[in-house]
Parts: C-alpha cells; structure tokens; sequence
C-alpha cells in the first residue's frame, strides 16, 4: 500500500513542498529513504522505528521504501520524522485512510514518540501559506512562531498520538492564535537610552542623520571615549518595525537557530556586534550546510564591527559587496543560497595605533609611519561605501558630573520616523526605503545642491582628493539633513555638514594616505 504525506523543506530561508512517498510490500525487512537525503534523514529510520514501537503502534515487517519528492532537491534535518512516521502508520491502515494534501506535517521525534522542536517554523508555516495548505501540525514549542501568519490552522502537537486522535476524530486539536499586534507594543525601555550618554551633542546628531537616512557610520575616538556606548544605543533611534521586516528577520533568525526561547517574532532591530578574530565564513555565512552569517543576522539591523582595522583584510572585503548589493550569496558543493543582508553598518576605530592621535590630554606615541600603517589597514573601496566618519572626542569632567539629562531615545526616533516618511513619499514607486539606497540616476534625480551648494562640494572634492563613490555618500547624507530639515532643496548648509562627516578622508589626506 502507498500512502502520500505533505511536509516542507527549507532553502536559504524559503520553504518548498515536499511529499513523502511511503510504499509498503512483501520481502525481506528493509528500510529505505530515497529522494536526496542527508545524513540526519538517513538516521531517522532509527528514530522513526523506535517513536511507532513506543507509541503502542505496530512498526511493519516487510520492505519499506520512503520516497522524498522533489528528489533532485537536497533535503537536511530531522524534520522529517514526522511525515515518515505518519506515512508508514497511513501504509500499513493504522492511521486513517483519507487525503492528506490539505495537510502539512513537521517536526523531530524522540525515541518515545514526542515531539521535538524544529529551526525555521515560520519559514515553513509561510510556505504552507503559500501552497494552499489548510492546516500545519507541528511541534507545540513553535506553534507561537507559526501563528504569526495568518490565513491557515496552526496545530500544535507533543506526541504522535495525538495527531492519530484529531484524524480519527477521537479527540480535535485546537488551533493556535496568537495576537501579533500586541507583540509590537514593547517599550523603549528594552533598548539602552540616550540619555544616559553625558556630552557627545556632535556625535548623536552624526548617528541620528545615519539613521534617518539608513546611513553607514564610522566613529573614530581615543579607548575610553564612549564608542560603544552609543553604538549600542542606536538601534533604539531605528524607524519602528513593520510586520514584513519582522517576518523576513524572524525566519533568518529561526533558520539559524538563534531565535531565542519562547520569542515568536523578532520585533526590535537586531544588534549584532562580532568579534574581530571572527572568520570569514562566520561572517557571511556557509559551512557544509550553508547557514546565515553575522551579516544576514543584522538584515535590517545594526553589525557594530568595533575596532575595525583589527578585523583581517579578508573579513573586511568580503563586507564590501553585501554592503552594496543588500544581499549574500554563499556557493558551496551542496548548494548556492542567498541571505538577505540589508544592515547598517556601524564602525568603531582608534585613530592610531596606540589611540591617542586625536585625544587633547594624552601624548601619542605613534610615529608618522606608524599612524600610515594604522590608516592603510583600511581599503578606500570600504571606506568609500561608509557614508558618515565622524570623530569622538573624550567627554571632559564638567560633562560627566553635569545632572542634566540628555534627550530621550524616543524624541530622537520620532524625529528618525519622519524623516524616513518623508523618504517613503518620495521613492514610492521606486522600491527605495531610505536615501542610502540611491543608485547614481536617482542621486541626479533627487540630490541636486544649490550653486552654492555644487561650488562648496566642488572644492572639498578637490581638496579631500574624493573618489567619484565618496562624491556619491556626501550628496545622499546632504540629502538626508535636508529632510531633516524638511527642506526639498539641498542647501550649501546641508552640503557642508555633510562634508564635515567624512573625518577619516581629511586624516588620511593628512597623512598622505
């Protein structure tokens, strides 16, 4: 007899059908899974066998073939142990027979027949939204996760017993809802605050124009000056979340297995901040079964990669092109997937080797050489995709004992919200989210300076010695101020903050670099 279950597998982070073929006949006892499978489909005959015993169902003795279509696509996890277990029960009449195509299954069996959780539920609760699948049965650990999309019954089980139960109609299993709207209503008191930072007015202004306009930001500052202590704090000045932004991230996240414990859906900008020892591969993403990296992590977020020159040239270019492109792609034998990677990057350096180049109070012992060797660690093509460089210099004492409190991260993100709506109206039908994303036609289009504003630029250009792509950065930061300041024509005020934001150029031209 042959039974057909609907399960899902996961590429990248996109889920495609998959049928499990069961085929049971007369011969010698045999158990075989065909149709691609990795190592772990191949270890759950194992698993299967022990979960029907367990479960008080009879395990049949004969030849049993499990087909997993399509078969030229590769299949890997033990998420099928579900659907292999259900088609050998549905095989051998143990099950009900009926039509099981408005049904998916998913999820990994213990050797008693429960239930394990899985990575990526909502990539696979999407999918099954996709191929007009009615309802899903899988694990009740994910089912939260499942239930943010809407439009098919999440049913979560814990053990093979009680899905035989709801299809024998003995006992039904309830769908599970869950109110997605009320997950959004966090506070801001879950991200660190601005006004906890005493001084630094120049500094929060440069972070509040890259968020504005999704802008990449360099902060260069002697050890101690409080780098990272406002890079942690900018994911709180971030545009809010929308429900499609917090699904995309939720499904990388869940492929990754990262999602943390009993959170369904990732609702605040995620912050992710690697080590500089960290490999390329980690960064990127890959292994065997290629897995999103450090920089997908942060897809609509912030990488705060602190200490930049530290991190080894290779780390640093292979950035280069998901800064541009938005996107990774990861090419290994098995397969080639592509991660969505749209972050912002905020970068963090000394100025020098030692970190004193620029501090007032402390005498840097670097020699001119030194310093050159520092800076060149750094290539122009990366510095040239970081639109913002700004210095920070060290809070003196009055600022640290000042009581006063600084602005509120909340006052500055509802200045962030609308500049970005402003954004929003004037790329509508472009596809563009944010000034950052301008192609060279749209800057033509959309960031056109005053005269004075064009004879301003033309002299930085020339002095900074400025390539054509840091040209580019300064008229999309000038473009942002301008929204800020709600002005549609780029003013030479705008220009010349905008050009004020590139530090680490005039350093490097000071040093001959």
């Amino acid at each position: 007899m042959i039974s057909k279950i609907t399960s899902c597998g996961i590429v990248g982070i996109d889920g495609f059908k998959v049928e499990v073929e069961t085929d049971i006949s007369n011969g010698l006892p045999s158990f075989d899974i065909v149709g691609l499978g990795g190592t772990a489909v191949k270890e759950s005959k194992e698993r299967v066998r022990a979960a029907i015993k367990n479960s008080g169902f009879e395990f049949p003795i004969g030849r049993i073939t499990v087909n997993l279509a399509p078969a030229d696509l590769r299949k890997e996890g033990s998420s099928y142990d579900l659907p292999i277990a259900l088609g050998i029960l549905a095989a051998t009449g143990q099950l009900p027979s009926r039509e099981y195509n408005d049904c998916m299954f998913i999820g990994e069996l213990s050797l008693n027949g429960d239930i394990k959780g899985i990575n990526g539920a909502l990539n696979v609760a999407s999918c099954a939204l996709g191929t007009g699948t009615k309802s899903l049965f899988l694990p009740s650990v994910n089912a939260n996760e499942a239930a943010v999309i809407k439009g098919i019954d999440i049913l979560p089980v814990k053990n093979i017993k009680e899905i035989c139960n709801h299809i024998a109609g003995r006992k039904k299993i309830t769908a599970h809802e869950i109110d997605v709207e009320a997950l959004f209503q966090h506070s801001l008191e879950e991200y660190e605050d601005f006004s906890d930072v005493k001084g630094h007015a120049n500094v929060k202004r440069a972070l509040e124009i890259a968020a504005s306009g999704g802008h990449n930001c360099l902060l260069i500052g002697s050890p101690g000056c409080g780098k990272t202590m406002l890079a942690r704090r900018m994911p709180g000045i971030l545009p809010d979340m929308v429900l499609e932004e917090s699904i995309e991230v939720t499904k990388i996240h869940s492929v990754a297995g990262v999602l943390p414990e009993g959170v369904s859906l990732v609702t605040k900008r995620p912050f992710r901040s690697p080590h500089h020892t960290i490999s390329d591969i980690s960064l990127t993403g890959g292994g065997k079964i290629p897995k999103p990296g450090e920089i997908s992590l942060a897809h609509f977020g912030v990488l705060f990669v602190d200490e930049l020159p530290e991190f080894s040239k290779s780390a640093l270019e292979v950035m280069r092109q998901p800064l541009e492109d938005g996107y990774v792609t990861i090419s290994r034998v098995n397969a080639t997937l592509t991660y969505p990677s749209n972050f912002l990057l905020l970068a963090a350096m000394n100025p020098c080797k030692c970190g004193y180049y620029l501090d007032p109070a402390k005498q840097c012992t670097c020699t001119q050489n030194d310093i050159e060797k520092y800076l060149g660690r750094l290539s122009g093509p990366l510095l040239d995709r970081i639109d913002i460089q700004i210095e920070v210099p060290p809070v003196n004492y009055k600022e640290l004992q000042s009581t006063k409190s600084g602005e509120k991260s909340s006052d500055i993100r509802k200045r962030v919200n609308e500049a970005r709506k402003i954004q929003l109206e004037r790329y509508k039908n472009l596809n563009i989210y944010s000034n950052s994303q301008l192609k060279p036609s749209h800057i033509e289009m959309f960031c056109r300076p005053d005269s004075k504003g064009k004879k301003l630029l033309e002299r930085a250009f020339t002095k900074l010695g400025l390539s054509a792509r840091a040209h580019s950065r300064i008229l999309k930061v000038a473009r942002t101020i301008a929204d800020m300041d709600k002005s549609e024509q780029i003013c030479e005020r705008h220009v010349a903050e905008a050009i004020q934001y590139r530090s680490l150029d005039r350093n490097r031209r000071a040093a001959g670099l």
